[in-house]
């Protein structure tokens, strides 16, 4: 087990309750990353005091500082001095100083997923969205339809919402919308009262060792809603139907193929690369939808939207016009631009898949763009993330980026760990044809504009730092 494995202590709400009044003073550790600086500002719309740490200068860092949180750009143990409790989460190690330190002082220790779920009491329906794709996605959505619907909901997700120019918001409604992350088993600390799982595969060998491990813990999460709560889950996925069964929960099912799912899709087409069908409910209509976002991925996470809003109270017309209004999450399948100093028009699209199902679904999806524009070369850029998945999901990688024309692999993004598989980007290049091992950013900035075409797509994916490769091949017109 490792340091942040063993470094995790989780608490009950009633004792944070007592540990953390309103107006104390919280140091969060990792400030900068995407949901602690979401925390971090939430707990500061609701009273508390807050600070933290982050060695990296991002946008999510200047944010907080611009909002008066201070950010100190190193780990040092005399940064918490001052502070009554500290928060963290499963990247930080025991030997962090700041963990130390508050440990050696006897401060509250406070876990994020333990933070996240001491924040959501009070509302009367906590939404997760679990599984191992798509969860920020459907979570936009879903953040999408209530605020569409007035609803007001707090949120709190993986990326960017176009309408709130960020990834959170306090909200004044009785709605809590939030990202329910297995890895680690962080999800078990949330309690939602309505638990929706999208999917399941074998992801994250670091900590999960067999699908059944998976299986398990997705149980485990679909149990906490209780007899008083509802799950919402995935029909077509056989991994989630073994795991939801025996829970106590309500069930309520989506899907596309399986005829015995409570919200299914009916009449699917593609006009413009997206999707629109009709939603049925116990096989009458419901709801008609046409989505702004393609791939029939997007045509699942719709469904589960619509079973929560509709155990929720929204009304089928405010479902179908909220879900047709959606426009997308930042990096999922997001519209960047056109490519720079490039002689032809080439459209610039940035996505977070760092999984082969997660390549296969948005290439699929991107194909349906480049067959409704016209056709032409689909090319991708690839930075595969973490040693430990490359390696595991090897046969799978090889495989993922057959739809599409050509494919550049940057060197594999590090993220918490080391080499110690032996594995590389240019070991999976060797064996696609049509893939080429490009490890030089400013090389394959120049190649990539000397050698369009007109009617290319160029789509640049990863959960790495080619998001920043993305933000400079791309201009807005």
């Amino acid at each position: 087990m490792s340091h942040a494995e063993n470094c995790i202590i989780m608490h009950s709400i009633q004792e944070l309750e007592q540990l953390l009044p309103v107006g104390c003073s919280l140091f969060f550790i990792g400030i900068g990353g995407v949901s602690m600086s979401a925390l971090a500002m939430i707990a500061k719309e609701k009273g508390y005091r807050v600070g933290g740490s982050d060695r990296a200068v991002s946008a999510n860092t200047q944010m907080l500082g611009d909002a008066g949180i201070p950010v100190f750009p190193q780990h040092d143990a005399g940064n918490i001095t001052g502070y009554d409790a500290v928060v963290y989460n499963a990247a930080i190690g025991e030997d962090n100083p700041e963990y130390a330190a508050a440990k050696a002082a006897g401060l509250p220790l406070v876990y994020r997923s333990c933070f996240l779920s001491f924040l959501m009491r009070g509302y009367r329906h906590g939404i997760g969205i679990a599984g191992m794709h798509g969860k920020t996605t459907t979570s936009a959505m879903l953040s999408h339809l209530f605020l569409y619907a007035g609803r007001d909901p707090a949120i709190l997700i993986g990326a960017p919402i176009p309408e709130l120019g960020h990834d959170f918001h306090s909200g004044t409604g009785e709605d809590f919308i939030f990202e329910a992350c297995e890895y680690k088993d962080s999800f078990l600390s949330f309690h939602p009262s309505i638990a929706v799982v999208l999917n399941e595969e074998m992801d994250h060998p670091d900590y999960f060792k067999s699908l059944e491990q998976i299986k398990e813990s997705f149980h485990r999460y679909l149990e906490i809603p209780g007899e008083d709560g509802i799950d919402i889950v995935n029909a077509d996925d056989e991994n989630v139907l073994d795991s939801v069964r025996g829970c106590h929960a309500s069930c309520v099912t989506f899907g596309i193929v399986n005829p015995d799912a409570e919200y299914r899709a009916a009449d699917i087409r593609y006009p413009d690369g997206c999707a629109e069908f009709t939603v049925l409910h116990k096989g009458e209509p419901f709801c008609h939808v046409h989505l702004s976002v393609p791939g029939q991925h997007n045509v699942l996470n719709a469904l589960a939207c619509a079973a929560a809003a509709d155990r929720c109270g929204l009304s089928p017309s405010v479902i179908g016009a909220g879900l047709s209004t959606f426009t997308g999450a930042g990096r999922r399948m997001e519209f960047k631009g056109y490519l720079k100093n490039c002689p032809v028009r080439v459209p610039v699209y940035d996505d977070f898949g760092h999984h082969p199902s997660e390549i296969r679904t948005t290439l699929e999806g991107a194909h349906r763009i480049q067959s409704s524009a016209g056709g032409g070369r689909l090319r991708c850029v690839y930075q595969p993330h973490t040693y430990s998945r490359t390696a595991e999901l090897f046969e799978d990688f090889v495989t993922a980026f057959d739809n599409c024309d050509e494919v550049f692999f940057a060197d594999i993004y590090a993220a918490r760990e080391t080499n110690t598989y032996g594995v590389s980007s240019a070991q999976i290049a060797e064996r696609i044809p049509h893939a080429v091992y490009a490890p030089d950013w400013n090389a394959l900035r120049d190649h990539l504009c000397h050698t369009a075409e007109a009617g290319d797509l160029l789509l640049i994916m990863g959960a790495g730092d080619i998001a920043k490769f993305a933000d400079s091949v791309a201009e807005k017109a």
